[in-house]
């Protein structure tokens, strides 16, 4: 796959400069004087590397990143060796952090959520595991049980990300709705796993109507006829998933920090929201009368 380095490094470092002198305020200090050394790459070519990563469709992270320093060194002359650059990582990982979050996509009147899982390993080697130990649970989900975390997000109709939140695999999908769906107005709509009259009645005292499908031994309710378009359309949620998951986002059974792994994942979620063929329903929305 192309990748276009140029573009992507001009849009991140646009945003470096307005993050970096922010950034140095927000931190704390003992009142030592300390040197401030700096790096051969700056901050904006660590995040450019990270989510061309991403773009390139390589599955190990290693791989692409002796391939960039063989095949482009002139576009970044400072690239050190993968060890440092390892280190690196957790260097970006508050820019990355904010990035993602400047990138959330605008309040539509249909939001959509669902949740899917991280496995950080194998089942089978679960009592082993050491990385993200105390953090990590066993959880199920419809397709069988996994050890890692949960992505709860919601999308609008363009499908972009309005919000995320990462729990352990263990935890109910309903638990973190009341604050995901903090500053949001309209419609959201999700599986039966969000099934709940206390969620809806919370939501809707503060202006979230939730629309579910019903179990077979619940009464049925009348749904105006656009809402019963869109909740026929929820699938859309899996196609957003699984075109996220298909450059390896998601599944990785090699990390040996907690941090550089959530820096990967933020990226390929920052990558994500970059690109401009996504998953839409904004057309459709746009035809229901």
């Amino acid at each position: 796959m192309t990748i276009d380095y140029d573009t992507l490094f001009c849009f991140v470092d646009d945003f470096c400069k307005g993050f970096e002198p922010w950034y140095r305020k927000q931190l704390l200090s003992d009142g030592l004087i300390r040197r401030n050394r700096c790096c051969r790459l700056s901050l904006s070519e660590i995040l450019t590397i990270l989510i061309a990563y991403h773009q390139s469709g390589m599955a190990c992270f290693k791989y692409f990143y002796l391939a960039l320093g063989r095949d482009h060194q002139g576009l970044f002359p400072g690239l050190v060796h993968y060890d440092r650059f390892v280190k690196l990582i957790k260097k970006a990982f508050p820019a990355l952090a904010c990035l993602l979050k400047s990138l959330e996509g605008q309040n539509t009147e249909y939001l959509f959520i669902d949740s899917t899982p991280m496995a950080v390993c194998h089942n089978l080697r679960e009592k082993k595991h050491k990385t993200f130990k105390g953090l990590a649970a066993k959880g199920k989900t419809s397709t069988g049980w996994f050890f890692g975390f949960k992505l709860h997000m919601i999308f609008n109709t363009k499908g972009e990300i309005v919000r995320l939140t990462i729990t352990p695999g263990n935890v109910n999908d309903r638990t973190p709705v009341a604050d995901m769906i903090k500053g949001l107005m309209g419609k959201l709509i999700g599986d039966k796993g969000y099934l709940s009259q206390k969620l809806f009645q919370q939501l809707f005292d503060k202006g979230i109507t939730l629309i579910t499908k019903i179990r077979k031994n619940m009464k049925n309710c009348l749904l105006e006829m656009q809402d019963k378009l869109m909740l026929m359309r929820r699938c859309f949620i899996e196609t957003i998933f699984s075109s996220i998951k298909c450059l390896n986002t998601l599944i990785h059974h090699r990390h040996r920090c907690v941090i550089n792994a959530f820096a990967h994942l933020f990226a390929g979620l920052i990558n994500y929201q970059l690109r401009s063929d996504k998953p839409s329903l904004h057309s459709l929305v746009n035809l229901i009368p």
